[in-house]
């Protein structure tokens, strides 16, 4: 297919990244990583410590937000520094959920999500790509998991990083995040009508991207 954008949902820490990527490399398709933007802009937020919306965007605006695969994975910048890791810090996990309910934060990030996605063919993981930001995506996943195997995934890649980390302060964290992006007035995370639900839990990475890659090869086949 010369169009296929494809948008992957979900509360955090459900897999969403990490699929994405691995069936951009499959598929030879553009990723985006909407959720690493808001990191950036809550990145920004605190560095400057302003909760002064403009001037976040200022500071975006003049570094733009840009992302570069490597051997070792996808990297993210802000300008031209790096931030690949910094954005997955605790303190920037426990501030995102504020900094992106702002209006003006996610009007002025879809826009150039969707700019970006204009080209045709692309995956783009979030909580809010299939009901806003493309909301006429040919594919629609909504990935979900349970609060204790989403705490277990990020507590691992926290200890593998060397961020020191609580499990069960972790559960009460990924709790209040679920309960914040649902609830928030702007943008809230809910499963598009016309989305695919996928239960992650229990499921390895490779048969989340299995499902999914099945799911693209019944769309292509469907338009024949």
């Amino acid at each position: 297919m010369k169009k296929l954008r494809i948008a992957v949902d979900g509360p955090a820490s459900s897999g969403k990244s990490t699929v994405a990527k691995l069936v951009a490399k499959d598929l030879d398709l553009i990723y985006l990583d909407t959720g690493a933007m808001y990191r950036v802009a809550t990145l920004v937020a605190l560095q400057n410590k302003t909760g002064d919306v403009q001037k976040i965007i200022s500071i975006i605006s003049q570094n733009p937000i840009s992302f570069k695969n490597s051997q070792n994975g996808q990297q993210v910048f802000l300008g031209e520094e790096e931030v690949t890791d910094v954005i997955r810090t605790n303190e920037v996990t426990n501030a995102v959920s504020k900094i992106s309910a702002f209006p003006e934060i996610r009007e002025f990030l879809v826009a150039e999500q969707q700019r970006i996605a204009s080209n045709g063919r692309i995956i783009m993981d979030g909580r809010d790509i299939g009901t806003v930001v493309l909301p006429d995506a040919e594919l629609k996943i909504f990935l979900i998991a349970s609060v204790d195997e989403r705490a277990e995934r990020r507590y691992k890649e926290n200890l593998a990083k060397g961020i020191p980390t609580n499990l069960e302060q972790l559960k009460v964290e990924i709790s209040e995040r679920d309960r914040k992006d649902s609830t928030r007035e702007i943008s809230p995370l809910k499963q598009a009508a016309d989305a695919i639900l996928c239960d992650s839990t229990g499921k390895t990475i490779k048969d989340v991207v299995t499902f999914i890659e099945e799911k693209v090869k019944e769309l292509s086949e469907h338009r024949k």
